[in-house]
């Protein structure tokens, strides 16, 4: 008698190589996706802000970044990737329409290039730092991502959610990249450095200024700034800024504490922004009195984290003296007795440059959190979504694909945090992609109405049902489907 193999030594089936023929998808759960998309209203503010279309037939602008946003939902890094919804006949059925090849997405992105701005760069050899332009239709993708805001915030208010307070958090961030146009960055690599504004309390993208490498962030932080700002619903009734030392720049903190913010919806601007330890700053933080620090915090090896008045008044040329000197709160990092920073001190110091009034550990605290959002979504959208990837050598078209991640970035953000639970809502990407996007799914039909069935959890399936709640849309189920001949049709 044959001696029984342990379980673990065997497989109980045969793979059978016949394909399936339904119209199943193993990533059904991007449709979610495309519902919000569609219930927001974007594919309108497309129409209204991107006229790229060459010619009748073919995808309209709308068709086209709906396929780019689905495919950096799933997990596409550019735009060869499309072929992983390509084919897929259950998405296809989904959207009424037959998603573009690789070939038809690189052409669409291609009409974001403006040649003419191209020429404003100074020659390569001078390695001259330069904030190019943005060509017209990438402006129009900037309107469209401030439209999308909008009605996001319009959709938080009418579930109950409104956001009323507007934090801004700004930064840049690298993105490498060894293409021969990438200039080089500070860090020694070559790449980008896009400039971000997030609105912290919506965990939502309203600006990103697309940079070459060799720009610094210090380079005229007021127009991300501005546009970020713009982006922002009316009925906001209070306004911030938060900002890491590129943004102790003359230009934007003139802007941010100019009166006339006041005269605009949501009030005056309060800021803080972390300060560039000039000399004459440093000596005038190092002379602050022993008994004015105060312990607001301890880290978790024991340094303690103190605050203290700074009297300070810039001297600096670049800083230009005000009749009014700004608040300088000074931060005091203190190690225990008998440990040392890397450096070989036992203390390092920091400051925060503020028109607020509040109290220095609080101020400091606040200005803290926005490593938890603008951070987080660099993170986010370079490492998860398609942003880290330039897929082209012209400047515009990169610059349109890092503005569709963002694009992508904002939907997911507002599916979790109308329709996913109170301890979901803060999941990363990999995790989001697990919740809802990666569900098996077939298409079928039961009395000439076409369905989606998921393979899937009965929680997974209530998590769909939210969003189809949330993300109202008219259906218009008919046996007439003719597959592929929607509105785009199945031309490039």
């Amino acid at each position: 008698m044959a001696a029984r193999l342990p379980l673990q030594a065997k497989t109980p089936f045969v793979l059978d190589p016949r394909p399936l023929e339904e119209a199943s998808s193993a990533h059904a759960g991007a449709l979610a996706t495309s519902r919000v998309f569609r219930s927001l209203g974007v594919p309108e503010l497309i129409a209204a802000n991107l006229k790229l279309r060459q010619r009748q037939r073919g995808f309209d602008e709308s068709q086209m970044i709906e396929s780019v946003v689905l495919l950096q939902t799933i997990g596409g890094e550019s735009p060869e990737d499309i072929r992983l919804i390509a084919q897929d006949p259950c998405l296809e059925r989904g959207l009424g329409y037959r998603p573009p090849k690789a070939t038809a997405v690189r052409g669409f992105l291609e009409r974001f290039h403006e040649e003419a701005l191209e020429a404003l760069r100074p020659p390569r050899e001078q390695q001259k730092s330069f904030i190019l332009p943005s060509s017209g239709p990438v402006q129009g993708l900037q309107n469209v991502q401030a439209g999308v805001v909008r009605r996001i915030a319009k959709r938080y208010a009418q579930v109950g959610q409104a956001q009323r307070i507007a934090t801004i958090d700004q930064d840049a961030t690298i993105i490498e990249s060894h293409k021969e146009a990438a200039r080089a960055h500070y860090e020694g690599g070559r790449g980008y450095q896009p400039m971000v504004a997030v609105w912290a309390e919506a965990d939502l993208v309203v600006a990103d200024e697309f940079r070459d490498g060799n720009v610094p962030a210090k380079q005229d932080p007021l127009s991300c700034a501005q546009m970020a700002f713009a982006a922002l619903p009316g009925d906001i009734v209070a306004r911030y800024f938060r900002g890491d030392s590129a943004c102790h720049e003359s230009g934007l903190l003139e802007w941010l504490k100019d009166p006339e913010r006041g005269k605009e919806p949501g009030g005056a601007i309060e800021f803080a922004v972390s300060a560039v330890m000039s000399v004459p700053l440093a000596a005038a933080i190092r002379q602050v009195p022993e008994g004015e620090w105060t312990t607001f915090g301890k880290e978790e090896d024991g340094t303690l984290r103190q605050w203290a008045e700074v009297p300070f008044v810039p001297g600096e040329k670049s800083e230009h003296k005000e009749s009014q000197p700004l608040r300088y709160v000074g931060l005091r990092l203190l190690k225990p007795q008998g440990v040392l920073f890397a450096d070989g001190s036992d203390r390092h110091y920091h400051a925060v440059v503020t028109n607020r009034k509040i109290d220095g550990g609080r101020l400091l605290d606040w200005h803290r959190e926005k490593a938890g959002t603008v951070e987080h979504v660099h993170d986010e959208v370079k490492n998860w979504l398609g942003g880290g990837h330039m897929p082209s050598q012209r400047f515009a078209v990169n610059a349109a694909w890092f503005k569709l991640a963002l694009l992508t970035y904002n939907l997911a953000s507002v599916t979790r945090g109308l329709c996913f639970s109170v301890e979901e809502r803060t999941v990363r990407m990999k995790k989001y992609r697990l919740l809802l996007i990666h569900l098996a799914g077939r298409m079928n039909r039961n009395n000439c109405v076409m369905g989606l069935r998921l393979c899937a959890s009965a929680e997974a399936i209530a998590r769909m049902q939210r969003v189809w709640a949330v993300f109202e849309l008219p259906t218009q189920a008919t046996a007439a489907v003719a597959l592929g001949r929607g509105k785009g049709g199945r031309g490039g």
